[in-house]
């Protein structure tokens, strides 16, 4: 068995204060038990998409010269603990919304830069990340194999799909979702959020857990609500744990990706797949070219 953790918190505009508190929250899952440990998207501050103001690409870095990662990477090697850590990327002239992971060890194994990018009211994310170039990705982690997606990236069954071909134990998503503004008409995604990314884990037979951050945020006078309901699912689309919309959460769940295994090869999703009949699924418009 593998136990992961999933983190849910809230943020202030005080990087110093999010990253200890970031930091503390590892230290008690591993103490806990915890190997594999997801902390949100973005979260050393404020989720600045609300709005489009240039002032904040100064909190961009590059993975090089990053003022945390490394800290970060340390307290894997120490704890022994797994750690996908999200955070706000400058290469070159370009910016992503990217993750680094760390395996047990503090070794860096790679970077994902977020595929998706949103673009509406509330969530102005074009305006300051470029769409990710590195493909999907997944690691061979020391407690096993784990893809990554970033937030609005978990709405689409694509990236789940792929990262379950690539041979994924685990699908995980760092998120940053909450109220949508009044023009949109008080629409409440919660549920949806949810059943997007259970309807991957019954897919892909596979163990899925996004972590959401709560509190009420203002940024740019624009105030937004998050609203939490991290969650673990197992292989089945059973929900092993969920935190509640107010309250910062550690969740656990004890994984066992050897009977997935054994169960997604016996279902045949992957057996009866037919690939040569999804071409479409390459074009934007539906219609396949001469």
């Amino acid at each position: 068995m593998i136990k992961l953790a999933v983190v849910q918190m809230s943020c202030s505009d005080k990087l110093e204060l999010n990253i200890a508190k970031a930091i503390a929250k590892v230290r008690e899952a591993a103490q806990a038990g915890a190997q594999i440990i997801l902390l949100q998207e973005l979260f050393e501050t404020l989720y600045f998409c609300q709005v489009e103001q240039e002032k904040y690409f100064a909190g961009a870095n590059t993975l090089e010269n990053h003022p945390f990662i490394s800290k970060f990477q340390d307290l894997a090697k120490e704890l022994k603990v797994v750690l996908p850590l999200s955070f706000f990327e400058r290469a070159g002239q370009a910016h992503y919304n990217s993750l680094v992971m760390i395996d047990a060890d503090g070794s860096q194994m790679g970077l994902y830069r977020k595929s998706h990018i949103p673009d509406g009211p509330g969530y102005e994310e074009k305006f300051y990340f470029n769409p990710g170039d590195t493909g999907f990705k997944v690691w061979k982690t020391r407690y096993g194999t784990i893809g990554v997606g970033i937030c609005w990236d978990q709405w689409f069954p694509e990236v789940a799909r792929a990262m379950a071909l690539m041979g994924a134990d685990l699908l995980l998503y760092p998120t940053a979702i909450g109220s949508e503004p009044e023009e949109v008409g008080g629409l409440d995604t919660r549920a949806m959020w949810q059943r997007a990314m259970i309807g991957h884990a019954v897919s892909n037979l596979m163990y899925v857990a996004a972590a959401n951050r709560i509190g009420t945020e203002t940024v740019g006078g624009l105030e937004q609500t998050f609203y939490g309901h991290s969650f673990i699912s197992d292989y089945m689309g059973n929900k092993l744990a969920e935190a509640n919309a107010d309250d910062e959460s550690i969740l656990y769940a004890d994984m066992d990706f050897t009977a997935a295994r054994s169960f997604r090869a016996a279902f045949g999703f992957f057996r009866d797949r037919r690939p040569e009949l999804y071409k479409v699924l390459l074009t934007l418009d539906g219609q396949l070219k001469p």
